[in-house]
C-alpha cells in the first residue's frame, strides 16, 4: 500500500475527476498524502484548454517526475507526444479512463509505464470521491460535447457527448447532501446540450434536483451559447427555484459575428445578448459570467471593437479574458497568427475595461441585506456566495456551510465585502 499525492488543475469537472481518483485510491487501500515531498507516488490532472496552462502543466510534471508519476486528465489524451517528451516513464491515465486508476497505480508502483487514455465504460457517477472542499458536491452530468471549435482541444480529450442518465444524477446529489453538501455544483464539458444524446435536457434535470426535499444550493456550471435557442424558455423557468444560484456563465468568446463563424462556435453575438437579457429581466439580480478571446487570427480590429461594444452593452460580472494561443491539433492552429504586441494591446483594453464594468456593478450591491452560504476559507477570512453567487467575505468567525445574513459594506472588483447581521 503506497502514499500518494493527488493534485488537479483547471475546470470544475477536473477537479470532480481528481475527487474521484482519491476515493478510487483511499477504497484500494492506499493513503492519501498532502504534498509529494511525503509521497511514494504522484498524479497531477492536467488541463490543456490553453498556451500558459500547458506550460504550468509541463512545470509542474517536471517538478513531479523525481518519484513514480501518473499525468492524468486532458493533457496526456490531447498531447500524448508533449508529455511524453518531458517525462518518458510517466503512466498516463485519460479523462475518461478512470475505471483503470488503481490499476495504472499499481503498475507504476512497480516500475512500469502503463497508457491507458481510451474511454471505459465507467460513468463518473456513483464512484467513490475525496471532497476537495466538504460543503460543495461537484457532480459531472457529461462528458465529451457536441461543438467542433477551431481553438479547442476539449473534443480532442474528451470526445462526442456522453450524457448521464437523469435518475442517477438525482442519487449521486442525494448522496452528496446527505454525506453533508450545502452546495452542489452541476458540471460537465458543456452543461447546455446535457441529454441531447439520450432524449432529456438541462431544464428537467434542474428541476429535478430541485426537487429534493433538503436544505441546498445548486449552481449550474457553463454552458455554450449555441444549444441556448433550444432550451432557454424551459431554463429561465427552472431558475426561479429558490435553490438555484441566479447565476449563468455562457462563454460568447467574441462580439464579431465574422470572428464567432471562424470559431465553429454554432452561435451569434445576439443568442448571448437575449440570454443575458432574457435572466435579467426575470430576475432582479442575476450574475452573468463569460469568457473572451482576444486575438484570435481573424480578428481584426473592427471586430475587437464589437467585443469592446458587447461587453459595455451586456455587463456581465464576470469575464473569463484570455489571449488567443494555438493548440496543438486544432484547426485554427495553421492559420496566420496575429502579432503578439497587439495581441497584448486589446488584451490589456478589455482587462481595463471589465474591470471598470465590474467595480460599477458591485457597488450597486451595497448596502445589500441578505442570506449567505459560506463555502471557502481564506488566509484572511471566510467567504461565502449570495443568492446570485456573487462572492461574499466576511471577517467574522463562521463555519463552512453555514448561512449568516450579511450586510454589503464595501466592494472589490472581484468580491463583495460585508459584516454578519445575524
Amino acid at each position: 500500500m503506497a502514499k500518494i499525492f493527488v493534485e488537479a488543475y483547471g475546470c470544475s469537472a477536473s477537479f470532480a475527476d481528481s475527487e474521484m481518483i482519491s476515493g478510487l485510491i483511499q477504497n484500494g487501500g492506499h493513503t492519501l498524502v498532502d504534498n509529494s515531498s511525503e509521497s511514494d507516488l504522484n498524479i497531477v490532472v492536467t488541463c490543456s484548454v490553453k498556451d500558459a496552462t500547458a506550460n504550468k502543466m509541463i512545470h509542474r510534471i517536471k517538478s513531479l517526475k523525481t518519484k513514480p508519476l501518473v499525468v492524468a486528465g486532458c493533457l496526456p489524451k490531447a498531447e500524448t507526444s508533449t508529455v511524453e517528451k518531458f517525462t518518458e516513464n510517466a503512466s498516463l491515465l485519460g479523462p475518461n479512463s478512470l475505471g483503470r486508476t488503481l490499476q495504472v497505480i499499481d503498475s507504476t508502483l512497480k516500475g512500469r509505464k502503463q497508457i491507458a487514455l481510451e474511454d471505459s465504460d465507467l460513468s463518473k457517477i456513483g464512484l467513490p470521491k475525496v471532497r476537495l472542499n466538504p460543503a460543495v458536491g461537484i457532480v459531472e452530468i457529461a462528458s465529451g460535447c457536441m461543438s467542433e471549435c477551431t481553438f479547442c482541444q476539449t473534443k480532442l480529450s474528451k470526445g462526442d457527448l456522453s450524457s448521464y442518465r437523469l435518475g442517477d444524477i438525482v442519487r449521486q446529489v442525494q448522496t452528496e447532501i446527505k454525506e453533508g453538501c450545502k452546495e452542489i455544483w452541476l458540471t460537465s464539458t458543456d452543461n447546455g446540450c446535457y441529454g441531447f444524446d439520450i432524449g432529456t435536457d438541462l431544464p428537467s434535470l434542474v428541476n429535478a434536483v430541485a426537487e429534493i426535499p433538503e436544505d441546498f444550493m445548486i449552481r449550474v456550471g457553463m454552458m455554450n451559447p449555441m444549444y441556448m435557442p433550444r432550451i432557454k424558455e424551459d431554463l429561465i423557468e427552472s431558475y426561479s427555484n429558490d435553490k438555484v444560484f441566479k447565476f449563468l456563465h455562457i462563454p460568447v468568446q467574441s462580439g464579431s459575428d465574422k470572428v464567432l463563424h471562424d470559431m465553429k462556435r454554432g452561435h451569434t453575438s445576439n443568442t448571448y445578448r437575449e440570454i443575458v437579457k432574457k435572466a435579467k429581466e426575470r430576475f432582479m439580480d442575476f450574475t452573468v459570467s463569460t469568457d473572451i478571446i482576444v486575438g484570435f487570427p481573424s480578428e481584426t480590429e473592427e471586430d475587437f471593437q464589437k467585443t469592446v461594444n458587447l461587453l459595455d452593452e451586456t455587463r456581465p460580472d464576470v469575464v473569463n479574458l484570455s489571449r488567443y494561443s494555438a493548440r496543438p491539433g486544432t484547426e485554427a492552429a495553421e492559420w496566420e497568427q496575429i502579432d503578439v504586441s497587439e495581441v497584448k494591446r486589446r488584451s490589456k483594453l478589455i482587462f481595463e475595461q471589465i474591470n471598470k464594468i465590474s467595480i460599477e456593478n458591485n457597488k450597486r450591491r451595497i448596502g445589500w441585506t441578505g442570506k449567505v452560504l459560506f463555502d471557502e476559507k481564506t488566509d484572511e477570512g471566510i467567504k461565502g456566495r449570495n443568492f446570485a453567487y456573487k462572492p461574499v467575505f466576511v471577517r467574522d468567525e463562521v463555519e463552512i456551510g453555514q448561512y449568516r445574513t450579511v450586510q454589503i459594506t464595501d466592494v472589490t472588483v472581484n468580491t463583495l465585502l460585508g459584516k454578519i447581521v445575524s
